[in-house]
């Protein structure tokens, strides 16, 4: 949700919700299991397999390695490695260097270093520079944070 990924629009129904407030605490929690009714009625009406009810949650994986490999690579370089960027010095830019070399040439994984990095460095420019250069009117949000 915090991404405007919103995968339980049924939910928001605002009769089921009434009716769903005034069942009785029983029927939401039995034990350690939460949203009873709700599973049992998922199971035993057979909509949703009793493996993809019992099994724990999953993440929802996102190829931020491949990315950096490919469609992501320039604004890596173009942000993370920016002169503007190792000029805060916040980093050591023999460090930053390093990361970068090592995961693109596939010695180590460091995608989530380097998105941490990335996303701290593009919301530096957004809200502590404050700068939105000319041509960011026409480019996209990412384009246009590592103008």
């Amino acid at each position: 949700m915090a991404n405007s990924l919103e995968a339980r629009s049924p939910f928001l129904d605002t009769p089921l919700m009434e009716w769903a407030a005034q069942l009785p605490p029983n029927y939401k929690l039995r034990g350690n299991t939460s949203k009873w009714i709700l599973r049992k009625a998922l199971l035993e009406g057979g909509i949703v397999p009793r493996e993809n009810m019992e099994r724990p949650k999953m993440g929802f994986g996102v190829p931020i390695r491949h990315w950096f490999h490919d469609a992501m690579k320039e604004l890596l370089f173009d942000t993370v490695l920016s002169e503007r960027a190792l000029a805060r010095g916040y980093f050591r830019p023999e460090a930053l260097k390093k990361l970068v070399d090592e995961h693109l040439s596939g010695a180590s994984d460091h995608a989530y270093r380097l998105w941490a990095l990335l996303m701290l460095e593009l919301w530096h420019r957004e809200f502590i520079d404050g700068f939105v250069p000319e041509a960011a009117s026409t480019a996209g949000p990412l384009q246009a944070a590592a103008l």
